[in-house]
């Protein structure tokens, strides 16, 4: 069972691009924290036209306007964990980190979640080629945990990654980098066996698990960013929390409804429902 015991649900704020198909984004995190027990609020960074096929068309939220929305949720309801998905430019990480900064001084303690998002299933850009400097250099060392895929890690760190003992040279690189615990994902490696390599205080925990041969796949970095955001509001310790966030991920995958002609989404009230 993943949610703690506790008299009122963990509260998460989740910062990303809403995704009109329903599979990533901001939809599947209000959908993943609220099937694992947390209170979702969102920010949003950006408005997509998006199915499984791909993105069709982005319209991007002022940074003006992202910094009410985060200020307005945090200032009155206050959060228990805070994750980060699709950004844009360099002016929305600005405005995410300042205001991470700000509520910090409030609640030292808070963690922050980053999922390094670049590019959609699809292919689409998801991120401005200038802010990437940006997300480095101001986000990175904000966060508690980074959650880089493969293709993700590969453009933070400028290696090639091919080989599990890549992943952990990238985790060190990323480590020393931002400070943060980091979780390289696997999943586009070949082979049978799906292993992610997390790098805490602790040292290397490697996560492994037989590869389901699936297209729907869609939303699933997303869905396990709010799950161990959710996890870490609700104090578990983070090896805990990302043991649990792979196992609802993987549950959602083999439980998804085959929606879509594409890479199709995943089912996040697997908790509770079963599909027949």
């Amino acid at each position: 069972m993943m949610q703690a015991e506790q008299k009122n649900p963990a509260r998460i704020l989740a910062i990303a691009g809403s995704d009109s198909g329903g599979g990533a984004g901001i939809q599947a995190d209000i959908k993943t924290i609220t099937a694992l027990g947390g209170y979702a609020m969102t920010a949003l960074t950006a408005l997509t036209a998006q199915n499984t096929e791909g993105v069709q068309a982005i319209l991007p939220v002022p940074p003006g306007f992202l910094r009410q929305q985060i200020r307005s949720v945090l200032d009155d309801l206050g959060a228990d964990a805070i994750k980060t998905g699709m950004l844009g430019g360099a002016p929305e990480i600005e405005c995410v980190c300042e205001e991470i900064s700000r509520y910090r001084r409030k609640v030292a303690d808070l963690p922050v979640v980053v999922d390094p998002v670049m590019v959609a299933k699809g292919g689409a850009s998801l991120l401005a080629e200038e802010a990437l400097s940006c997300l480095k250099t101001q986000l990175f060392p904000l966060a508690t945990v980074l959650t880089p895929n493969l293709p993700e890690a590969e453009k933070l760190t400028g290696m090639r990654l091919s080989s599990v003992e890549d992943m952990r040279r990238a985790a060190q690189i990323l480590r020393e980098m931002s400070g943060a615990a980091v979780l390289v994902k696997g999943g586009h490696l070949s082979g049978d066996t799906l292993i992610d390599v997390l790098l805490d205080d602790g040292g290397f925990t490697e996560f492994s698990d037989t590869r389901i041969i699936t297209r729907h796949t869609h939303g699933t970095g997303c869905t396990l960013a709010s799950a161990l955001a959710t996890g870490l509001a609700q104090k578990l310790p983070l090896r805990r929390a990302v043991e649990l966030a792979r196992l609802y991920v993987r549950q959602a995958i083999l439980t998804a409804p085959g929606f879509g002609t594409g890479a199709g989404p995943l089912w996040h009230a697997h908790r509770w429902y079963k599909i027949s």
